[in-house]
């Protein structure tokens, strides 16, 4: 059973992780500034004393909703991080684009990184970018919308949203999305973290997560 504490879903807690539904709207660390200290991983440090000060293992952006773990001490820390580096880590998103997608699914790699000029926009780079590789499957259309799964290989910033809107990825922007569409402020952004599974870094029991989407 999930309890919901500071506008947030605890979806499962034991005294080395803490899996979380992360809403809309919220930082999942702090940003620069001080109107940008409320995070999702302040508010886990505030509701559990015993954790450790960098409880982050990942991230969404702050207009994405859906599934994060925490690490709650040193060890279970270090294990998450070195699962997501060798991309034992299973994650999956729900989004709704703008216009149809006419393939079933797919493969999107592109290359890309930051505008130093623009920050935090993405930008396609062949030579100097990172590659970010994504696999994807058609679920729905209605009202010239496409409602796709998206699992990411890997975590580049932005990827899910630059993989969508680009014209040599789906070339179909994420509803709401104002730094690659077309979305107005406070518009919400259409993307969702609905599942993610993991190995307990105490026993290695895989663990399974669902969020159901909001959309």
């Amino acid at each position: 059973m999930s309890i919901k504490i500071f506008e947030m879903d605890i979806i499962y807690k034991d005294t080395s992780i803490v899996v979380v539904n992360k809403p809309a709207g919220l930082l999942s660390v702090p940003g620069r500034g001080p109107d940008k200290q409320d995070c999702l991983a302040r508010r886990i440090r505030t509701l559990f004393p015993e954790c450790i000060p960098q409880p982050s293992v990942h991230r969404l952006d702050m207009d994405t909703s859906g599934l994060m773990v925490l690490a709650l001490t040193k060890d279970a820390h270090r294990n998450i991080s070195v699962q997501f580096q060798n991309r034992t880590i299973k994650k999956q998103y729900l989004a709704l684009l703008k216009g149809i997608v006419e393939k079933e699914q797919g493969e999107i790699k592109l290359p890309f990184r930051l505008d130093v000029t623009n920050r935090p926009y993405q930008i396609y780079d062949p030579v100097h970018g990172k590659w970010g590789i994504t696999l994807w499957e058609k679920k729905a259309v209605t009202n010239d919308q496409t409602r796709i799964l998206f699992t990411p290989i890997t975590g580049r910033t932005h990827q899910l949203r630059v993989h969508a809107s680009h014209p040599m990825g789906l070339g179909r922007p994420i509803v709401g999305d104002r730094l690659y569409g077309n979305g107005k402020p406070g518009e919400r952004l259409f993307l969702h973290a609905s599942y993610l599974s993991f190995q307990h870094p105490d026993n290695n029991k895989t663990l399974c997560f669902e969020s159901p989407s909001w959309f």
